[in-house]
């Protein structure tokens, strides 16, 4: 009699209950972000810091204007988030097609994967660089927050 391999544990199939766990905490943790941005002015002075590229050089970084696109988002006023930082107002409509895809994905049970190749992150890198020294110009006033 040839002795029988030891039984290793089933793990059980996991629910889509339990896959969607972590993107429902993502999302949660935005919203509750944006809520709290939306509640707490940032243009009434005292709430938030100043941007330390702001106070030290006078130029705008790409963040700067960010919590201000989020206070008007929040409030529906797209103009003016767009105007506060338009590179923000696309970071959050990318955030949302990447969490709906993430959910999608989770739903069906495949894995939610972001590779971005060395090129794409370049791209990025030289898009936010060129977003940033526009803003800083003369002729980029419309990009200031």
């Amino acid at each position: 009699m040839t002795p029988r391999p030891p039984r290793t544990p089933r793990t059980p199939p996991e629910t889509v209950l339990g896959r969607l766990a972590v993107p429902a905490g993502v999302l949660a943790a935005v919203a509750g972000a944006f809520a709290y941005v939306g509640t707490v002015d940032p243009n009434e002075p005292g709430h938030y810091p100043v941007c330390p590229l702001l106070r030290l050089t006078g130029l705008y970084c790409p963040g700067c204007g960010g919590l201000r696109s989020a206070h008007a988002f929040v409030h529906g006023d797209f103009a003016a988030a767009l105007h506060d930082n338009a590179l923000a107002v696309v970071g959050y409509l990318a955030f949302a097609v990447v969490w709906t895809v993430w959910v999608v994905r989770a739903v069906r049970g495949r894995p939610a994967r972001v590779e971005p190749t060395s090129v794409q992150l370049w791209t990025l890198g030289a898009f936010l660089l060129v977003f940033t020294v526009v803003r800083n110009l003369p002729f980029g006033g419309w990009l200031h927050p």
